[in-house]
């Protein structure tokens, strides 16, 4: 069996230039899963290195934008992201907001709750005997 276009050489050497340019939503909405499913079922063993190569290569592209980026305007890389991607990115801008809203909010530390209900000891109120 054939490769589907969307893994033929041009994609490729296209990916392998400059990952982050290309636009693998258009070939193929769910990219790297249909890469992984077809692994096994392909004469050609090299697509797993090359899913992997460029996951990595676009991975990096994806954290950076999404941890620089405004959170109210939409990069406009992210429509040439695939599906995978685009989760990533998502939860990535989740992420780096929650960590601003936690490094610029108030007291970090707190006593905890069960440190303040101590019991105090009492002294015996009667004569003591030996």
């Amino acid at each position: 069996m054939n490769p589907p276009p969307c893994f033929t050489q041009k994609t490729r050497k296209e990916i392998q230039a400059d990952a982050a340019c290309v636009d693998l939503r258009v070939r193929c909405p769910y990219f790297y899963e249909l890469g992984c499913k077809i692994v096994p079922l392909v004469n050609d063993k090299s697509i797993g290195i090359f899913l992997r190569y460029a996951f990595t290569s676009r991975y990096k592209e994806v954290l950076s934008k999404s941890h620089s980026s405004s959170t109210m305007t939409v990069p406009k890389f992210v429509p040439r992201l695939t599906k995978e991607e685009t989760r990533v990115f998502e939860s990535a801008r989740e992420s780096m907001a929650a960590f601003k809203k936690w490094r610029a909010g108030g007291v970090r530390l707190q006593k905890a709750t069960i440190l303040g209900r101590k019991r105090k000891t009492k002294l015996p109120d009667g004569p003591s005997t030996p």
